[in-house]
């Protein structure tokens, strides 16, 4: 077998495990996208949050090996933040903006909405802000 078949059987092997990842990734950043818009919480809204899946700009090849970094543009209004995240040992791993790091262990409903918050949070500090009531944020 040659090289080029060899990676070509290999590519195809890890085929069904890769889209599982790639299905998970993408499925926690539409939750954290639903948990940006609910952060402000029952019945507020935030209507100016929207998502555009995009490639990871670190990863250079394709189809992602596992382990890759999966990542989405959230426009907050007048700001956009990218968030990257990747499954490491069941686990969600993360950053966002200026070096935030971020880890979910146990993907719940109330935990994707504490990370969306903190998200938040740590976004009004970089514009040099400081959120009065993170519980509450609009």
């Amino acid at each position: 077998m040659s090289s080029f078949d060899e990676l070509q059987a290999v590519i195809r092997r890890g085929a069904q495990a890769r889209q599982a990842e790639v299905q998970a990734c993408e499925g926690f950043l539409n939750l954290l996208y639903h948990a940006l818009r609910a952060a402000s919480g029952p019945g507020l809204p935030l209507n100016n949050v929207s998502m555009d899946p995009v490639p990871d700009p670190q990863v250079t090849l394709r189809p992602a090996p596992l382990g890759s970094w999966h990542a989405a543009r959230y426009r907050l209004g007048l700001c956009e933040v990218l968030v990257r995240v990747r499954r490491v040992d069941g686990q969600f791993r993360g950053e966002y903006g200026l070096g935030e790091g971020f880890r979910v262990d146990d993907l719940t409903e109330d935990s994707v909405l504490r990370l969306a918050r903190q998200l938040l949070s740590d976004v009004i500090r970089t514009y040099g802000g400081a959120p009065e009531d993170p519980s509450h944020l609009n």
